[in-house]
């Protein structure tokens, strides 16, 4: 496939890319795409040299917020975000881990009170070795980690 584009260029918008092949439809979830009225393009299981394979979300015409970039880094926090006009990159965003991820995860603990009352979820975030990242429940102090993350709405 030299020489051969796999997902196609926007004119205006946000590309996110770098995201691991596993975590693209959590961010889908946690950008809420799935109501989102602007073209959007997918791919996942893409060549990526540096990761092996990856995903690639293009959004047109739409800018995302700081905020909800930093929501992504609960899931992929390598992703890189970048926010397109007249075909060029002109901004370079970074993904920051948050200190704390209120009201779009949900508690691993089938027992926590925000998992049986209309409560909402709050964490702190924790390492979990170098590269990973992990939840801490605030109300039951259970530990969720990135592959137990479950995104609600």
């Amino acid at each position: 496939m030299e020489g051969k584009l796999e997902v196609r260029a926007i004119e205006n918008g946000t590309v996110i890319d770098h995201i691991p092949s596993d975590c693209l439809f959590k961010i889908i979830k946690i950008l809420d795409l799935e109501n989102d009225p602007h073209r959007i393009t997918f791919g996942t299981n893409l060549e990526s040299k540096r990761m092996g394979s990856k995903a690639i979300i293009k959004i047109n015409d739409r800018f995302c917020r700081q905020e909800e970039i930093n929501r992504i880094a609960i899931v992929a926090p390598m992703a890189k975000v970048n926010i397109i006009k007249n075909f060029k990159v002109t901004e370079k965003r970074a993904v920051t881990i948050p200190e704390t991820i209120r009201g779009f995860v949900r508690c691993a603990n089938p027992k926590c009170i925000t998992n049986n009352e209309p409560v909402e979820t709050s964490f702190q975030v924790v390492r979990d070795g170098e590269q990973e990242i992990a939840l801490r429940c605030r109300y039951c102090e259970k530990i969720t980690h990135r592959q137990q993350i479950e995104i609600v709405k």
